[in-house]
């Protein structure tokens, strides 16, 4: 295997702006044909990424393997590896609890894979300073050189697994959570008869907070099939760390409401998403 060769599971948005992030770096980007999409083939030919037809064929000619796909499919990914005799240095950088990367690193250990915990924080990295990949792990500093000429940002955290996914929890906490709160918030308000009280309470004084709130419950939907599974990973997060996990269970029923409007083109009007909200 040549440690210039670096294969993606899978190139969605995220994945190929990494892919595109290694070949800035210098490597040779790989990614699996076999049962991918349309759109992931367009993705993977507009940024030259090298073919290959099966998961096989890629533990055999990679040193480096980068899973970056659904939070739940991110064990039956590590399995499949695992599962070709591959010998290399796996980096699993998808959202998920720090819980299940550790499960993950100790499947990954046992057959004598070299794993790295990652999360990133941003979106798709196409600009520098944008887009960070936290890592942690024995071997966190050879992933971080995968991608040392940007324009995705790395930082290595400790050798910890479970470390950067930590990272990744608490912060999605946060910025993905409060946006289900406020999907929530608008729904109730809009059911109660209220909304457009609450709309012209958050605009007193010139505010632009009703159409920051609008633009944030509208943006989501895109993503929202995704998040739903992110949610989840959050929820298990805290209740290990001892803390009431229901508030990002609900979070994650809410994305589930609105995972209906994936691929939607152009965003569907504000209006659409409070009637997906209130009727489940």
């Amino acid at each position: 295997m040549n440690a210039k060769q670096i294969g993606f599971l899978n190139p969605g948005m995220m994945g190929i702006s990494l892919a595109a992030s290694a070949k800035n770096s210098g490597h040779s980007a790989y990614w699996v044909s076999e049962g991918r999409s349309a759109a992931t083939r367009a993705r993977a030919e507009e940024q030259e990424l090298i073919e290959v037809a099966t998961l096989a064929e890629l533990c055999e000619r990679c040193s480096t393997i980068i899973s970056v796909c659904p939070p739940h499919a991110a064990i039956d990914v590590a399995e499949q590896v695992a599962g070709r005799s591959y010998k290399g240095l796996y980096a699993d950088v998808n959202a998920i609890s720090p819980d299940k990367t550790r499960r993950i690193g100790a499947l990954l250990g046992d057959a004598g894979i070299d794993y790295v915990d990652g999360g990133i924080i941003g979106g798709p990295a196409w600009k520098p300073g944008t887009t960070w990949l936290y890592l942690s792990g024995d071997s966190a500093h050879r992933v971080a050189e995968c991608f040392k000429a940007g324009p995705l940002e790395t930082e290595v955290i400790g050798t910890e697994i479970g470390k950067a996914s930590a990272l990744k929890m608490c912060y999605a906490a946060n910025t993905k959570g409060t946006t289900a709160l406020l999907c929530a918030v608008v729904a109730a308000a809009e059911g109660l008869g209220v909304r457009e009280e609450l709309e012209r309470e958050w605009s007193r004084g010139g505010s632009e907070y009703a159409r920051e709130v609008a633009q944030r419950v509208v943006g989501v939907t895109a993503k929202a099939w995704r998040f739903a599974g992110e949610m989840e990973e959050i929820a298990s997060t805290f209740n290990a760390s001892g803390l009431p996990d229901g508030f990002h269970l609900a979070a994650a029923d809410l994305y589930r409401r609105i995972a209906g409007f994936k691929g939607a083109s152009p965003l569907p009007p504000v209006d659409d998403v409070i009637e997906a909200l209130l009727n489940g």
